[in-house]
């Protein structure tokens, strides 16, 4: 009854994980219709692979007991295929500064990703200690990962307004943590259910801002001053610039003006 019940629990996680990982289709349909990646950042799916790399070895039987983490190897095999997709996308229509920095991200992931692989087969010789190996440092890249959407919380406390933190996207999210912690426990895997324990909070977080500020209306007049999910600080910050440069040029003129009447 137990083993039935983590695989259900895992085969609910896999569909959950599948809508979310799916939900940047939409960014990236904008981005090749454009041909422009418009200030969006590359980092969250960087880090989703990484995620996806590790979890996936994590869950094969070189490094777990046989296949007992089989659901963990499929939505993350799933997972890196996709993600390697968005990242292609955003490569291809990035300049060429944008190409280095997303180089310069992927390199060392798959580095440190191989790394991890070949210390794990070759080094360590019993299930157990590949676990510990392979599991500490994906929990740092799942942390990271379920870190990301701090930005966005503090944008929506700060505007009161849900406008860039998608009522689907926070959904997905819950559904996909709060099912693998309960994978995780019901494996007794603190690997699988550690990152999640951190992650389902924050989902939960997301959900609650969601319903309280929802019924806000949104801000006409400055709209450009909300970031987007993945949308890149630095074009916002230059943005920001150019507007303030405006806004001194036209009192000045202004003075001017009054000056003269």
């Amino acid at each position: 009854m137990g083993e039935r019940l983590r695989l259900a629990v895992g085969v609910m996680g896999n569909f959950a994980s599948m809508l979310l990982y799916a939900a940047p289709m939409l960014t990236f349909s904008r981005v090749m219709k454009k041909k422009n990646i418009e200030g969006f950042s590359c980092v969250p799916y960087v880090l989703a692979l990484f995620n996806c790399c590790l979890y996936t070895w994590y869950g094969l039987p070189i490094v777990s007991y046989k296949w007992e983490n089989f659901p963990v190897v499929t939505i993350n095999g799933i997972g890196i295929l996709l993600e390697v997709s968005f990242i292609l996308i955003y490569f291809w229509f990035s300049s060429t500064k944008g190409k280095k920095e997303v180089a310069k991200m992927v390199v060392p992931i798959i580095l440190i990703c191989v790394a991890t692989g070949i210390i794990s087969a070759f080094v360590f010789h019993e299930h157990r200690c590949r676990k510990v190996f392979v599991g500490s440092i994906g929990l740092v890249a799942s942390i990271a990962m379920y870190a990301s959407p701090l930005v966005v919380v503090r944008q929506v406390i700060k505007t009161k307004s849900v406008e860039f933190m998608p009522f689907y996207l926070s959904l997905f999210s819950f559904l996909a943590s709060g099912l693998w912690m309960a994978y995780g426990l019901l494996s007794h895997d603190l690997f699988l259910a550690s990152p999640n324990l951190v992650g389902t909070p924050l989902c939960i977080l997301q959900l609650i801002l969601y319903f309280k500020y929802r019924k806000n209306p949104v801000k006409e007049l400055e709209p450009q001053k909300w970031p987007d999910l993945e949308y890149n600080d630095d074009k916002l910050k230059q943005e920001f610039k150019l507007e303030e440069k405006k806004d001194q040029s036209m009192l000045v003129v202004t003075e001017n003006l009054s000056t003269k009447t």
